[in-house]
This record gives C-alpha cells, sequence and structure tokens, in this order.
C-alpha cells in the first residue's frame, strides 16, 4: 500500500510528462498578488505594480517610487502544498520610464514520505527505511521595461523565466522561455496584450532511479520514466480596463481573454487546438485607501452528473479586499485553488512595500 502511494505521488507530480504537454508548468499558471486572484487575473491592463512583472510586464513603467517589494504566501490542497513568491522592482530612469525587476516563485510538496525501501527483499517492514523528499517547482524572472514617446502613454517590457523543477533525488528539469508585454494608457481606459512563452517554453527532464527503485516501478505495473523534454506553447492575454471616480468613490473594470492552443472542449469558446477563455474583474475604492474586488472566470462546459447526455454551464467567482496604509499595501483574496469541489476555499494574502526617498 505504501509503495503504491508513493508511485501515485510520483506520477502525479510528473504528469506533465506522462500525460502530455498540456499542463506543462502549470505552477506559472497559478498567479501572483492578492488583488489579481480577487478580479479572477483579469489585470493585464489595469496592473501597475511589481506583480506586473509576472501579468503584463508594460505595467511596471506604472511604479511612481524608487524600489518596491511585493510577497505572497498561500497553502493550497489542505495544507500540502505551499506557494511562496517575492519580486523586487527597481525603478531605473524618471525620463521615459524603465524599471527592472526580479521575481521568485516557489510551489512545494515537502515532507513526502519515500516508501520504497519500506519493504526489504525478504518481506519484512523496516520503518526505518523511510525517507522524506519534497517536489519543488522553481521560477526566476527576470524583467525589464520602459515607456516610449513623451506622452508615455505606450509602454512595452519583457522577462526571461529560468524555470527548474524536482523531485527529490529522483527526477530534475531545467528550463527557460522568455514573456513580452505591451499597453496604452488612455485618459479612464487602458489596452493591454501580455504574450506569455513566445520563444515556446521547454523543461528538459533527466531521471536518475537506482537499480532497486526500478524494480520496485516494474513489480507494481508502472513504467519508469526517462529523460524526457516538455514544451510550452505559446498563448496571448488581451485585456481592457475602464476607470472612473467619482468624488472619493472610484470604480475599476476590466475584460480579459485568454488566447490558447491547447484546446479544451469544455471551454466556451474552444475547439481541438484553439481555446478563449474569458474573464472579468471588478473592484471599487473609496479614497484609494479601501478597495472590495469580485472576479469571473473559469467559464465552462461541464457534462450533467444525472444525465451524462447533457451539458452544465459553470462559473466561479473570486473576491477580495484591499487597505493601503501608506507605503504598505495588504490584500486578501477568497478563491477556489487546490480544490475540486467548486467552493471558496483558497486564502490568499500578499503585502506591497514602497521605499520613498527622503526629502
Amino acid at each position: 500500500m505504501h509503495r503504491y502511494l508513493l508511485l501515485f505521488t510520483f506520477f502525479f507530480l510528473t504528469g506533465g510528462i506522462i500525460s502530455g504537454q498540456k499542463f506543462v508548468n502549470e505552477f506559472l499558471n497559478i498567479g501572483v498578488g492578492a488583488r489579481a486572484h480577487g478580479m479572477f487575473g483579469s489585470v493585464v491592463a489595469s496592473v501597475n505594480d511589481g506583480t506586473a512583472a509576472y501579468w503584463n510586464t508594460a505595467g511596471l513603467t506604472d511604479i511612481e517610487n524608487p524600489l518596491q517589494i511585493n510577497v505572497m504566501h498561500a497553502k493550497w490542497f489542505g495544507g500540502i502544498a505551499n506557494y511562496d513568491y517575492v519580486s523586487v522592482a527597481k525603478k531605473l530612469n524618471s525620463a521615459n520610464k524603465s524599471v527592472a525587476a526580479f521575481s521568485f516563485i516557489r510551489l512545494g510538496v515537502d515532507n513526502i514520505p519515500n516508501t520504497l525501501n519500506l519493504i526489504g527483499p525478504d518481506g519484512t517492514v523496516d520503518y526505518n527505511r523511510v525517507t522524506n523528499f519534497s517536489a519543488s517547482d522553481y521560477a526566476g524572472i527576470f524583467s525589464y521595461a520602459r515607456t516610449t514617446g513623451s506622452s508615455e502613454k505606450l509602454s512595452f517590457g519583457g522577462n526571461i523565466k529560468v524555470i527548474h523543477r524536482s523531485i527529490g533525488s529522483f527526477g530534475k528539469a531545467w528550463g527557460f522561455g522568455a514573456d513580452f508585454g505591451v499597453r496604452y494608457k488612455g485618459e479612464n481606459f487602458r489596452l493591454g496584450l501580455s504574450a506569455r512563452d513566445i520563444t515556446t517554453t521547454f523543461n528538459a527532464w533527466s531521471f536518475n532511479l537506482t537499480e532497486d527503485e526500478k524494480r520496485v516501478f516494474q513489480s507494481t505495473g508502472n513504467d519508469i520514466p526517462v529523460s524526457s523534454t516538455e514544451i510550452t506553447l505559446p498563448r496571448l492575454i488581451f485585456g481592457g480596463s475602464y476607470f472612473l471616480s467619482k468624488g472619493n468613490i472610484s470604480y475599476l473594470t476590466e475584460l480579459n481573454l485568454n488566447i490558447s492552443t491547447n484546446g479544451t472542449k469544455s471551454g466556451i469558446l474552444s475547439g481541438n487546438n484553439f481555446n478563449i477563455d474569458p474573464s472579468i474583474g471588478f473592484e471599487a475604492g473609496y479614497m484609494q485607501k479601501v478597495f472590495l474586488r469580485a472576479g469571473l472566470g473559469n467559464m465552462q462546459t461541464v457534462i450533467n452528473q444525472t444525465n451524462t447526455a447533457e451539458r452544465d454551464f459553470e462559473i466561479q467567482p473570486n473576491v477580495g479586499l484591499g487597505l493601503k496604509l501608506g507605503r504598505l499595501k495588504v490584500d486578501y483574496a477568497l478563491a477556489n485553488i487546490g480544490s475540486v469541489s467548486g467552493v471558496l476555499v483558497s486564502h490568499i494574502f500578499s503585502l506591497g512595500l514602497d521605499f520613498v526617498p527622503r526629502n
């Protein structure tokens, strides 16, 4: 039983290699920042802080202060998986605003029991042979953005991603990719485009299993993983936002269209090799200090559990709150990550801190 548990965990974590290329580097699709999660990721046009290095690099040019730090921590799957994010953004030039940033992301499952050696060759069970290992995904993102023209209405940026994935001592992968973003800022509206994985991001896996471990895989009817390469196909995200302010009250609405070639028949606009996923975000603010947010996304048709010949339409809501206290920004979102029940169970917190120059 313990051997099957470890093997299930192992193949669950390496599912992108064994079952195909559709869900490669999924940890990079989760998203960063509680503000964005509260708006269901509909921030490609409106993002204006260090998290823009992830959502749309061009948005980094909205950073006003010389240095900004953003952090986020979340636990998912009942506390099994830990998600950590930190970014540092540095303003380089005031004229033709330019900003550089570095972001670090880790998604990890720690203290996984390695029970491959639990049962000895003679059939005896020895729990002293059980060790622990971690399965972790890492990404380092180097970003740069700047405005163009005297009006500074148009900005663009790009990043380079370095990816490392590891499953204890069993397997490791290195990968590289790049994103590009552009944004136009009007008086009350913004238009944004984020081109993800424009170079076709790849991961090269290598595995290191002992002969005894290979025999356990074979004896339990599992294939022995071999070195292989994963590929993440490019996708485009278009965004348009509208901002309105009346006295102390402000309103922002954004619509995003996520266009990919990984078609899923459950999407509302999809085919075998094409998919459009829309999402909508809303943010209401009071004196630009207190914010209430909501988002709708994950719109899809699913098989009716009562009558499999019919399909039902589903849509997922997210909600969030924000508070800005001088240089400190605190955001919270209630979403559905790491749950298959459709219930909002993911509590996400993030912090942002501006470093203001002394007068």
